[in-house]
């Protein structure tokens, strides 16, 4: 599973930025999709993502201002993001969880920089 990340950019405190994430590759059913960040010498985390059974989780500091999207059939994730803040500045990580042959696996995208300046 390959997964193309593409958005993110440089936007001014308040606007607002869309990314979105498609998977290809052949023989593969997404269980999961979602989107995590990291800023330099933190950790990853969960920004926004949608479960197995269809429902979506935020991370609290985005909820109201993100929203999370998907088209199964295209197998692509979408991440609105709104009312940004310095704070959300992080390079941002696509992920999707599939399962093959029994064994559950995690893919990346190759992560998109999202900079807020104030």
């Amino acid at each position: 599973v390959q997964l193309q990340a593409s958005g993110g950019g440089l936007v001014q405190a308040g606007g607002s930025l869309g990314l979105s994430c498609a998977a290809s590759g052949s023989g593969f059913s997404i269980n999961a999709m979602g989107w995590y960040r990291q800023v330099p010498g933190e950790q990853r985390e969960l920004v926004a993502g949608f479960t197995s059974r269809g429902s979506t989780n935020y991370a609290d500091s985005v909820k109201g201002r993100f929203t999370i999207s998907r088209d199964i059939a295209k197998n692509t994730v979408y991440l609105r993001m709104g009312s940004l803040n310095p704070e959300d500045t992080a390079v941002y990580y696509c992920y999707a969880d599939s399962t093959r042959g029994g064994v559950g696996y995690r893919y990346w995208g190759q992560g998109t920089l999202v900079t807020v300046s104030s």
